[in-house]
Formats: structure tokens, sequence, C-alpha cells
């Protein structure tokens, strides 16, 4: 079975992990600390290079799963507008336009489109208007350490544990 992979990292990773683990078409999630490249921010432009930072790995079957499916899961549990840790890794080359078309997407919301000569509606960068900014991380993988197996489920294997996020609720209302 082919299988691609996509790393989010933010909020709580033992919440994420629980989350991802019962979406159709995911095929295994694991806790770890990613490493990554020309990570860019869509409130800071300038390239940089992230190490050690918590994420999740999820495996899926994009023939199950679309990319996009997932990180709208991640950020209907988790604000881009707020959460200034939030990131989305990508490992494939091939993954980058379609995370970039998502985020360009998340980053635009609420700007008020502009139609060109061609009649197309495109969003317009230098409108003055206020809007949110988005704090999604993006950038190309360069490592991925999971966490040992006695860590990995830790929510699983300690349901007396308070989460920010009910879990029971929010998986009895995702829908696919």
């Amino acid at each position: 079975m082919y299988t691609k992979k996509i790393y989010f990292s933010g909020g709580n990773v033992r919440e994420l992990q629980e989350i991802f683990a019962d979406v159709p078409g995911v095929v295994k999630v694991l806790i770890g600390q990613v490493a990554a490249r020309n990570v860019h921010s869509y409130v800071n432009h300038e390239p940089q290079t992230l190490e050690n930072i918590p994420a999740v790995e999820i495996e899926f079957n994009p023939k199950k799963m679309d990319l996009s499916m997932l990180m709208d899961v991640l950020f209907n549990v988790l604000n881009p507008y707020a959460d200034k840790t939030l990131g989305v890794y990508y490992a494939s080359g091939e993954d980058e336009p379609q995370v970039e078309l998502h985020l360009n997407f998340i980053a635009n919301r609420g700007k008020e489109p502009v139609v060109s000569k061609a009649c197309l509606t495109i969003n317009d960068p230098h409108v003055d208007k206020p809007v949110r900014k988005c704090f999604v991380k993006v950038g190309r993988l360069t490592s991925f350490a999971d966490v040992p197996d006695d860590e990995q489920f830790f929510l699983r294997k300690h349901p007396e544990i308070k989460t920010d996020i009910d879990l029971t609720k929010l998986k009895t209302s995702l829908r696919f």
C-alpha cells in the first residue's frame, strides 16, 4: 500500500496523536520531534531552520485521505490565527504546492477579493484593511525522531489525564 507522511506541530501533541489516529485513511500516527529547513511563517517570511519541535508524524493513504482534509482537521482543532507554535512540515517536494495553496487560503481568508482585467477574482496582498494574521510555520522536513514506544499513545494509557480538547466529543463530530 502506498502511503505518504505529513508532520504537524502545535498545541498538545499527545492530543493531536489521539485525534489523527481515528481519522479514516490514516495508517499510523507517531509523536516525536522534527527539524526543518527553509521554514517560513505567514507573518515573518524570513526563512529559518527549526530543530527539536514536538510534532506528530501522520502516515496516510492518499487514496482514502487528502492532505487538505488533514490540514482542515488540524485547523479545526488549533487556531491558525492564534497558535504561534503551529507548523506543517512536509517530507516530499510533491506535497509543497498543496500545503502552500491550502495555507495561502487560510492566510488570505477575510481579505476582500480583487477582480483583475481578465475578470479573475484574486486576493490582493496590498489591501490596507486589517486582517487576522496567520501564524502557521511551513517548511521542508529534514529529520524526525520519534519518542520511545512507552510514550506513544500516552493518553490511552492514562485516561485520567484531563485534556484541553474533549476528544470524545470531537471524534463523534468529525464526518468524512
